[in-house]
């Protein structure tokens, strides 16, 4: 039997709670009074909207709000200082708060599957994230702030509408993996030869008639089409 209703009453020390898999619609204000809570599972719910206490959850490490029909996010979210992952997957969200720039050790985030058209500038100050999926969105383009984010090793933009890149994306030095596939690409900025740690660049699926020579200076593995070449054996 899924749950439709939350019950108010819980043990206030409680560290760990899943509510996934049922038919919320709605969260009651006292989930805020839970301030030892370390990790919330709402996944697969129907979910609307967030009450604003859930800033209250200071110990928050981990929060999954994947599979809802979420169009906004609380302000409230950024007072989530302690959390290192997020994942708002297949939702509804148009848009994110300022405020989420406030995440600092926010380690992982998935966007991926909503109805963003544009990023903030401040997601350049979620300094230590590691993995960034903003994949299935409508992206059209990216602040040079997302520069910023230098610990980055995945980084996913696949099945957006971007055109270009801002050069910034030639300071993911620790990046590993990203993914461009499904987008208008052009060109590609001559910096993307400074990801010296890049081991699969997806270009599934663009509009690129050259790739420029800088991109050899990447000594992995480079897919195109579907296909994986080995970067060595390119030619400007």
């Amino acid at each position: 039997m899924k749950i439709t209703m939350l019950n108010k009453e819980y043990d206030i020390n409680i560290q760990e709670l899943d509510l996934s898999n049922n038919e919320l619609q709605n969260l009651p204000i006292e989930i805020g009074n839970l301030r030892n809570l370390q990790k919330l599972d709402l996944t697969n719910n129907q979910l609307q909207n967030l009450p604003v206490e859930i800033g209250n959850l200071h110990n928050l490490q981990q929060l999954s709000l994947y599979d809802n029909q979420l169009l906004s996010l609380p302000v409230e979210i950024g007072n989530l200082h302690n959390l290192q992952q997020l994942s708002l997957y297949d939702n509804q969200l148009l848009s994110l708060p300022f405020e989420i720039s406030n995440l600092r050790n926010l380690q992982k985030l998935d966007l991926s599957t909503n109805q963003l058209q544009s990023l903030a500038a401040e997601i350049g100050n979620l300094i230590n994230l590691q993995n960034l999926d903003l994949s299935y969105n409508k992206l059209q383009n990216l602040a040079g702030e997302i520069g910023n984010l230098i610990n980055l090793q995945e980084l996913d933009l696949s099945n957006n509408q971007l055109q270009n890149l801002p050069a910034e994306i030639g300071n993911f030095i620790n990046l590993q993996y990203l993914s461009l596939s499904y987008n208008q690409l052009q060109s590609l900025p001559a910096e993307i030869g400074n990801l010296c740690n890049l081991k699969k660049l997806n270009l599934l699926k663009n509009i690129l008639q050259n790739l420029p020579s800088e991109i050899l200076k990447i000594k992995n593995i480079l897919a195109i089409d579907d296909n994986s070449y080995d970067i060595n054996n390119l030619h400007p």
